[in-house]
Formats: structure tokens, sequence, C-alpha cells
């Protein structure tokens, strides 16, 4: 997995970007076939593609984030919404300091929500963050890869992630994740129950319809919605 920055200053000064990339991934469980980092590496994957693409400063991924529900699982570990909060916020006011003033966070886990107000907050002046991918963007990714499940069928450790994994990290991936599919449709008590009410493996979604071309296909649609980001981007390379 060549997902984390390997670059020197004189590249980056070289480059001299104008916007910074920041995967932001978690620690928490995705069923017996996908590891403990998998977010981290969606999130990695995505802001790698994406800063190739765009030309973009690409920072290495926040590890550990807001992965409460997933609490009855051993192997996971989280931090605070409002470390979380802090950790983003100081990482933008040193990126403007060093003359970065726009910031894209890449978020890998669908638990972080205190990120969708770091991004508000940072914004109320004019375009200085975005927040990526959106539930759209996801949703035209599913489209664009012929995704059998739909989002809100396919919640963790399922169809997206496994095939995403399948391209980028293969070796990752466990045997056993054509038998684990699970459907917990009816999820209203999600944020005061936790994932433990509604799944004994871990597993919401249908990780057995995953495949290397689909995620190959997600990830190419990602890249391409990247660029209608609220004019954060300069313009993309031909």
């Amino acid at each position: 997995m060549d997902l984390i920055t390997t670059a020197t200053s004189s590249d980056e000064s070289e480059r001299a970007a104008s916007v910074a990339v920041l995967p932001v991934g978690s620690f928490e469980q995705h069923g017996a076939h996908l590891p403990l980092v998998t977010d981290t590496v969606v999130a990695c994957a995505i802001a790698k593609a994406v800063a190739e693409r765009y030309d973009l400063f690409l920072l290495p991924p926040v590890t550990i984030s807001c992965s409460h529900e997933h609490a009855a699982w051993r192997g996971t570990v989280s931090i605070s919404a409002t470390t979380l909060t802090a950790v983003v916020v100081d990482i933008a006011r040193s990126l403007r300091a060093s003359g970065i003033h726009r910031l894209a966070v890449i978020n890998g886990h669908g638990g972080n929500y205190a990120l969708a107000n770091v991004v508000q907050e940072a914004n109320v002046a004019g375009p200085a963050m975005t927040l990526f991918p959106t539930r759209a963007d996801w949703d035209d990714a599913r489209v664009a890869a012929g995704m059998h499940s739909t989002a809100h069928q396919d919640m963790h450790a399922g169809e997206l992630e496994v095939s995403l994994l399948l391209h980028v990290a293969p070796e990752v991936v466990r045997d056993g994740f054509e038998q684990a599919d699970h459907l917990a449709d009816d999820r209203r008590h999600l944020l005061t129950r936790g994932m433990d009410g509604y799944t004994t493996s871990g597993v919401i979604g249908l990780p057995s319809h995953a495949t290397t071309a689909k995620g190959k296909a997600v990830l190419e649609a990602l890249v391409r919605s990247f660029a209608d980001h609220h004019g954060l981007l300069p313009r993309a390379k031909a």
C-alpha cells in the first residue's frame, strides 16, 4: 500500500500547491474480512488519487477518529469529536502559516459528523475548506460502478468498502467476505444503541457483491467529482 506521501520539503516547494489534502480515517472493526485500518486506507487512496490528479499537497492521514458506535468490538479505538475538531483546525492553522490557505478534508469514516461543522465554520469568510466525498459524491460513484446495493443497505464492511480495498490493497482483504452479507435497514437508534444493536458480525451490507472492477470505477468517479468542490481547486491538469 503506497498510500502515504514520501515527498520531501524540496518536492513540495517546487510543487507550490495552494490546496492541501488531508485524509481522515479511523481505527475500527470492519468484520472479520477487513482490517481495523480500512477507513484510513480508503481515505488515503482517495486523497492520493485526488492529489495526483490536481497536483495538490498530500498530507499524511489522521488514523484515529470518532468510532464510538463500534466500541463493542475489541480493537476499535476512538478520540472525542472535540479532539478531532481541534486536530483538523490546528492542521489548517499550520498550513496557513506556511502559505497554504485551502484544505480538502477527505473523510473515510461516516461517523465523523464533527467534520461538517469544522468545514462550515472555516468557510464563513469565503472558501477555505471542503469535505469530500459528500453523500452525493458517494451516490454518484456507486452508480458509476454499477453497485448492486444501495448506500443505506451497504453501510459498513460491505460491497463498497470491500471493492475499494480489492482495488487499492487486495492483500489486506481476508477470505470470507463472500459469505458475510448482513442487512439491517431499520437502524433508527444507531446513535444510542451502537452498531452491536444491529449486527453481531460487525457487518451491515453486501460484501459478497464486491469486485476489484467496482472499486476501480468508484475511485475514478470520485476523482472526477472532486473537481466541483466549491471553487477550492486550481485548474485541473490536462
